[in-house]
């Protein structure tokens, strides 16, 4: 509502975008042409597709038309009005209780927040958790935080987990580079082999405990080596 920065609109276009969300309404935004200026296109950034189809009405009464569950945002919850709620807790049981409904968020302009009469209008109000110290949110990046959480209690995107499909080194090849390594430190001077007490098993444990690939023990050995020729 009132938004006065055009690079906030587009920034807010490709925040929702990138979270599957495409209805962008502005009440009265600064400028009446906000939505093509150069700015809000740049900062839109592959999401010029919500700027186009995105709507400017005159109040939040139009915005809010077929919207059966409004939200607004606050930094801090008001005496007086709809509940507060948290992103997280909030949204998931709102997500579960009315699947059916259109919910709309609203987020108020840069400089004033929202008005309290446009508070009241909403069913709740939701606040996102902040450091106490400074929890000013610049308003697109509010929009992607509540638009992540909006998207996960809805149901997320699915990632696809990869995992590097490289073996472990095998234990003659970990045994191989700790001989290699004692080589070297003996040939330092940090390893007294008369008295060598635990070096080499700490050791030993320390390259169980990081799982080395092959590769690596390569690049250990290779260390080593360099260590022992230029003894």
């Amino acid at each position: 509502m009132g938004t006065s920065h055009p690079g906030n609109v587009g920034a807010t276009a490709r925040a929702m975008k990138v979270m599957g969300f495409s209805d962008l309404v502005l009440v009265r935004p600064r400028f009446a042409d906000v939505l093509i200026q150069e700015e809000a296109v740049a900062m839109a950034s592959g999401a010029a597709d919500i700027l186009v189809r995105a709507r400017v009405v005159d109040s939040l009464a139009e915005a809010l038309e077929g919207i059966s569950y409004a939200i607004g945002t606050a930094m801090t919850p008001r005496d007086f009005g709809p509940p507060t709620i948290t992103p997280r807790e909030g949204l998931t049981k709102l997500a579960a209780a009315t699947p059916m409904h259109r919910v709309g968020f609203v987020f108020g302009s840069e400089r004033y927040g929202m008005a309290n009469e446009d508070v009241y209008r909403c069913n709740a109000v939701i606040s996102i958790p902040t450091n106490p110290d400074y929890g000013s949110l610049n308003l697109s990046q509010a929009v992607q935080v509540l638009a992540y959480e909006w998207r996960q209690a809805l149901g997320s995107f699915a990632v696809e987990a990869r995992t590097p499909d490289v073996a472990l080194a095998s234990g003659d090849a970990v045994q191989g580079a700790l001989a290699h390594w004692e080589q070297a430190l003996i040939k330092l001077g940090f390893l007294d082999p008369a008295a060598p007490k635990k070096l080499m098993p700490r050791l030993n444990q320390l390259i169980n405990r990081a799982e080395l690939r092959q590769e690596e023990i390569h690049i250990l050995r290779g260390i080593a080596k360099a260590i022992i020729d230029k003894s």
